[in-house]
């Protein structure tokens, strides 16, 4: 291990550290004891039955349910070959160390990967302070898409191999990216109406998109919320709206969805703080609040990763992906309080109360096509809440994909599950 460290990651690496800590100390914590309970039986340990239903221990694997099935697995071959409990503690604790040497043994070679990103170089259509409209190619009907506000746009352009604008350029659409870019000063001080009625209406109205003609438009995540607002003030200017893993309902999902997203309100007055101090929600607060929603799967991936040929194009695949996963943006603090309080607090969008420039975003009133991409396995967006969106667009067409809110994007099977439908959908347009 004695190359050159290339990257920092995974961002921020104490909280990831951190979490694989507690989680190994909610597993030994709650182990059979090592030794008797003098009040309870002075009996030696190993004289002790095995019992998986013994009260020291009764759900004392709170980490997954596959976590629980194995303990299950396990406790119950230990407990039927009438093992004392410093068996089964044994074996967990060996398969901790193990998982902890995989976890580590992932990061460093990840941070040590020889792969790097080398930017396009494309024709910039029009700028405004750090946003850019970049020119994909392509021979076609124009699609201009549109990324969320704390992501880098280059998702969609993964791999030179693997890219989804190049793919829809040569695929007869004439692609359009726009690139919010870094935020400056100006930036920092902006709202959402600010993003919408402003950068994003100018963006539609630069001068080398007129002889375009109507665009699609392409919103994905967050992106998808601010191009369904730009839609419903400037139709005359597009043929169609697609949206990919667009939230609408921020309370919508699974049981205790509207708590968590309630919660992430509640640290507002926390965060104001950093906030005031640099004018923007800082990358690493924004990544420790998407850890929130999965917090065992990062190092779950990285372990995974320290078994991968470092060659093959799975580990390239894998350390592009986290590349760009790391190289967030700050978010202006006026969106993060209207998104974290409005929109997650309370669930403006789905409440219908949401409003830009005034005015309320309906999407019934919504008069061109429609195309929601609904990710089945998304863990940012729950399906439920995207599908909230579609119910109420009129006439809109719902495609249900078989991937996660990034891999529908960009995984290995982003070109069957979106891509081809996609495409399909625009052609008609």
């Amino acid at each position: 291990m004695t190359a050159p460290m290339h990257r920092r990651g995974p961002r921020p690496l104490p909280l990831h550290l951190n979490l694989a800590l507690m989680r190994g100390l909610a597993a030994t914590l709650n182990l059979p004891p090592a030794e008797p309970h003098p009040e309870r039986n002075s009996a030696p340990a190993s004289a002790q039955p095995f019992s998986p239903a013994s009260p020291s221990w009764s759900g004392a694997w709170p980490i997954s349910k596959a976590g629980q099935a194995e303990m299950r697995r396990i406790s119950g071959a230990l407990a039927a070959a009438g093992h004392p409990p410093e068996r089964f503690r044994a074996a967990v604790l060996r398969r901790l160390a193990r998982q902890d040497r995989a976890l580590i043994a992932g990061i460093a070679a990840y941070r040590r990967h020889p792969w790097s990103r080398q930017p396009p170089d494309l024709p910039v259509l029009w700028q405004e302070g750090g946003s850019r409209l970049l020119d994909y190619g392509g021979e076609g009907p124009p699609l201009l898409v549109v990324p969320s506000l704390v992501n880098r746009a280059y998702v969609l352009d993964l791999l030179p191999e693997h890219s989804m604008l190049r793919w829809f350029a040569a695929q007869g659409q004439r692609v359009l990216l726009l690139d919010w870019g870094w935020p400056g000063e100006a930036e920092r001080r902006f709202t959402l109406t600010d993003y919408i009625a402003g950068r994003l209406e100018r963006t539609l109205d630069a001068p080398a998109l007129a002889p375009l003609g109507p665009v699609a438009l392409l919103g994905y995540c967050m992106g998808g919320l601010l191009t369904l607002a730009a839609a419903l003030r400037r139709p005359e200017r597009l043929r169609g709206l697609a949206l990919l893993a667009t939230p609408w309902d921020f309370h919508a999902g699974e049981p205790g969805e509207a708590d968590h997203a309630r919660a992430l309100a509640a640290l507002l007055p926390g965060l104001e703080p950093v906030m005031q101090a640099g004018s923007a929600l800082p990358v690493d607060v924004i990544q420790t609040l998407f850890a929130a929603r999965d917090p065992w799967g990062i190092a779950a991936k990285f372990r995974a990763f320290a078994a991968m040929d470092s060659a093959s194009p799975r580990a390239r695949h894998f350390v592009a992906l986290e590349d760009w996963l790391n190289d967030g943006i700050p978010l202006a603090a006026p969106v993060a309080r209207e998104t974290l309080g409005g929109w997650y607090g309370r669930n403006d969008p789905g409440q219908g109360r949401w409003r830009v420039a005034g005015a309320t975003v309906e999407p019934a009133a919504l008069t061109m096509p429609a195309f929601t991409a609904v990710p089945r396995a998304d863990r940012i967006v729950p399906p439920a809440s995207a599908l909230a969106l579609a119910e109420r667009l009129p006439g809109g067409h719902v495609e249900m994909v078989a991937a996660g809110h990034i891999g529908m994007a960009a995984g290995s099977r982003a070109e069957a599950v979106l891509w081809r439908p996609l495409r399909q959908w625009l052609a008609g347009l």
